[in-house]
């Protein structure tokens, strides 16, 4: 069903309409941009190697992010014009892509602190149960607010809004999602912390300073930066749940809070994310093309095993 008005009162609306699809082709852009940067590394490192396992991931939520800024920008920008029944399937095609891409790099962390804990049996099954305890019950949340909703299509001074509406218990099964996701990213950030002060301590006693410094660089710019995203994310979305946010939605700032929201949580999932790859596979790249270090590489590892074009691999 199509609504059509001209009705001032819905200028508030269409304002903030205005103001988030801002935001939401600023993500997208920012996206895309990252993968036309990293694009020769990708080339190098992903598409002239073996392929594996974080082969597979990576390339998954690289172009899955691609896809799914395009399927954002439709579903919020509201000169484009889509029937009620496309803007639902773009908006639940957007939910469970976040979701599956939340699982890959779930995937991925569990693989990066499988290596870091010495392929340990009982650390890997220890993550493993909570991950698909965490994940089902999220799958089964989202199908479950995916049946409660519908939506309308609105004509509006000329714009195309598809309203969305939520009935059941929307609201409280958003925010479970949101606070077990915290739980496990907090997991594998105290795991990760845990081994990687392990590893500090051992390295210092055998005066590889040298490599301690190279190791954490990668460390740093990898697993901190994407941990530290999600947090900040996070954050940004318990404020969300706030009362007073919820009083003059349709202002300025709650919309440019919404906005930063929509761009913090793109870039963590679509650029940070790929980056736990390629930052790694360039780090051993470089290892590799240096014999001597590669040489005296220790089990500060947090990549599977990589085959590069030189006369050694890793």
């Amino acid at each position: 069903m199509t609504v059509i008005s001209n009705d001032p009162s819905w200028w508030p609306l269409i304002n903030a309409t205005l103001i988030g699809s801002y935001f939401v082709v600023a993500a997208s852009a920012g996206v895309m941009y990252d993968w036309v940067l990293t694009l020769g590394q990708e080339v190098e490192l992903i598409w002239r190697q073996r392929w594996s396992l974080m082969t597979f991931l990576y390339l998954s939520v690289r172009y899955g992010g691609i896809g799914y800024a395009a399927i954002y920008m439709l579903c919020n920008v509201p000169t484009i014009s889509m029937t009620d029944v496309v803007s639902l399937i773009t908006y639940d095609a957007s939910d469970w892509m976040i979701v599956i891409a939340d699982i890959m790099l779930s995937v991925i962390m569990i693989a990066r602190l499988h290596a870091m804990y010495q392929r340990s049996r009982q650390v890997l099954i220890f993550i493993v149960v909570i991950f698909l305890a965490i994940r089902i019950a999220d799958v089964v949340m989202l199908a479950i607010v995916t049946m409660q909703i519908s939506e309308v299509e609105y004509i509006l001074s000329g714009t195309y809004q598809c309203m969305i509406d939520y009935t059941g218990d929307f609201i409280f099964l958003d925010s479970m999602v949101s606070i077990m996701n915290t739980v496990w990213e907090v997991l594998a950030l105290c795991l990760a912390v845990w081994i990687a002060v392990k590893h500090f301590r051992e390295l210092r006693q055998h005066s590889t300073s040298g490599i301690i410094g190279d190791c954490f660089t990668v460390l740093m710019k990898t697993h901190v930066s994407y941990f530290a995203s999600f947090l900040v994310v996070s954050c940004l979305k318990y404020g969300l749940l706030s009362p007073t946010f919820s009083t003059d939605i349709y202002s300025l700032d709650p919309q440019i809070y919404l906005g930063l929201t929509e761009i913090l949580e793109m870039v963590q999932l679509f650029v940070l994310g790929p980056r736990l790859i390629l930052g790694v596979r360039e780090y051993h790249a470089k290892l590799v093309a240096n014999s001597d270090t590669a040489g005296a590489m220790t089990s500060i590892v947090f990549e599977e095993r990589v085959h590069v074009s030189t006369s050694s691999s890793v």
